[in-house]
């Protein structure tokens, strides 16, 4: 027993250190919003530093619900780092955005959607992963509606509270089909169960499954909350779902094709498969028309989702390397694009959210232009910015294993996705200026994030290349 505490000590810290800051939140008020903060962002720090010990060793906790080993860890990092931006966002948005200071909830909120996406990523059964996932949903469903005044905010929280729960649903049937026809929920006896040979129920188990999951990576033909819900939530809640969730999510859908369901590649193959082209397709097609920054971010994210799935659908230890390699690419260029958002506000300094406000920008604020103009280039895949990199692991992956008309296809179509990324471009630095443009918004941490994050995806993320090769190679074994 002991042994398995110190394998799960990354979420004791988050669970008990958002239960302490929810009783200082009830005790303080609005005055210790900053505290609790600064002290959330501390707990997920002291999350990260625990998984330096039992919590990535590759063991197995609690008689084989719960998995810590390589790959967990790694998922972890992205999934902490992503929650702690998140946090630090927030307090100038809402303070400029509603007229109120930031509310002590939200930092306590991430901290429970961080410990359930832990749990998510190191589920060892079927039923360990409903619960991860349900605890990071209903924290999120509130983090969607967090401006209870605004109606676009609530509007997003009853969207994503309505499909989320379709979804839920849809994915709880294909736990019970696959539990009925195997006869346990633990991954390595669903696996047996699997290799034991062609079953009709847990065909249809996968089928649901896979489903339930497309829905929380926002995959086509389950994408239709993503563009509604990342526009009416608060920029810094849409940044923290457009990264942190998508990890936890894609970690989820890896460990079940992986170890659950790896005897049935071949299945589950043609699902992801699918998922993938529609979601590069409709990703780059839709996104073409919208006038809206966040709108096209959402799409941008479906789009990305789709080549993340080609890592997948290779089944190997190489193209789940590529998917880790990918995702942290990912959570630092969407994290970068979103932090541009934030500083786009009129004279008043009420935020500023279509296309069309950009113009100019590389005249009023360069230093800004510039950033967002790597990171456009680089979700695009424009060498020599990380960007590229990362969408060649996965091609490469997809070829090494055989998997040639998928790779060509997604390379096709990556083409069409490049249009609205340098569309974008093109408003900034050929546009003529649009008033003023958007004042400084003289916050050092968000400034200083923007630069990490601009350095990282351009050319010299290149130095970082070689070891973030060999930590994703050797979180992807811990599966294998």
């Amino acid at each position: 027993m002991t042994d398995s505490l110190m394998m799960v000590l990354p979420e004791e810290i988050l669970s008990i250190g958002s239960i302490v800051l929810m009783l200082f939140a009830a005790w303080g008020g609005q005055a210790s919003t900053r505290m609790i903060s600064w002290v959330a962002v501390a707990v997920l720090a002291g999350a990260t530093i625990a998984l330096l010990g039992p919590a990535s060793s590759g063991g197995v906790a609690f008689d084989g619900l719960f998995r810590a080993d390589g790959f967990a860890a790694f998922s972890k990092v992205l999934i902490y780092g992503a929650t702690a931006v998140s946090i630090l966002l927030a307090p100038r948005f809402f303070r400029q955005t509603s007229g109120d200071d930031l509310r002590p909830e939200y930092p306590v909120l991430l901290l429970l959607s961080a410990c359930g996406m832990g749990m998510m990523v190191s589920a060892g059964d079927l039923l360990v992963l409903y619960v991860g996932l349900e605890l990071q949903s209903l924290a999120a469903y509130v983090l969607a509606s967090f401006m209870r005044r605004d109606t676009r905010s609530a509007e997003a929280g009853l969207k994503y509270f309505v499909l989320g729960a379709l979804a839920s649903g849809i994915l709880l049937y294909g736990i019970s089909l696959v539990y009925g026809f195997s006869g346990s929920t633990l991954f390595p006896q669903i696996a047996t169960a699997y290799g034991a040979g062609h079953s009709l129920g847990l065909t249809f188990g996968l089928v649901f499954v896979f489903a339930g999951l497309a829905f929380k990576i926002s995959a086509v033909p389950f994408h239709m909350w993503t563009p509604d819900v990342y526009e009416g939530a608060p920029t810094p809640v849409t940044a923290f779902f457009a990264s942190a969730p998508k990890v936890a999510a894609m970690g989820l859908a890896v460990r079940v094709a992986v170890e659950a369901m790896g005897p049935a590649v071949d299945q589950w193959r043609q699902i992801v498969i699918f998922a993938s082209l529609a979601s590069i397709i409709f990703g780059a097609v839709a996104a073409i028309g919208q006038t809206n920054v966040k709108r096209l971010l959402a799409y941008s994210s479906i789009n990305n989702v789709g080549f993340v799935l080609v890592g997948l659908a290779a089944g190997t230890q190489q193209g789940v390397a590529a998917v880790l390699f990918y995702l942290t690419v990912y959570v630092v260029m969407t994290l970068g694009s979103f932090l541009v958002v934030l500083q786009m506000r009129d004279a008043d300094g009420q935020p500023v959210e279509t296309l069309a406000s950009l113009s100019g920008m590389s005249r009023t604020r360069p230093g800004l232009a510039l950033a967002m103009a790597i990171f456009m280039f680089s979700l695009a895949g424009i060498p020599p910015l990380l960007g590229f990199n990362a969408k060649l692991a996965v091609f490469n992956a997809a070829m090494a294993a055989g998997l040639y008309p998928l790779a060509v296809v997604g390379f096709v179509a990556s083409v069409i996705g490049a249009y609205y990324y340098l569309r974008v471009v093109k408003v900034m630095y050929f546009d003529e200026p649009v008033g003023d443009g958007f004042p400084k918004s003289g916050d050092i941490v968000e400034g200083g994030l923007i630069t990490v994050a601009a350095v990282f995806v351009s050319p010299l993320g290149w130095l970082v290349l070689a070891p973030l090769g060999l930590a994703t190679m050797a979180a992807a074994g811990s599966l294998f």
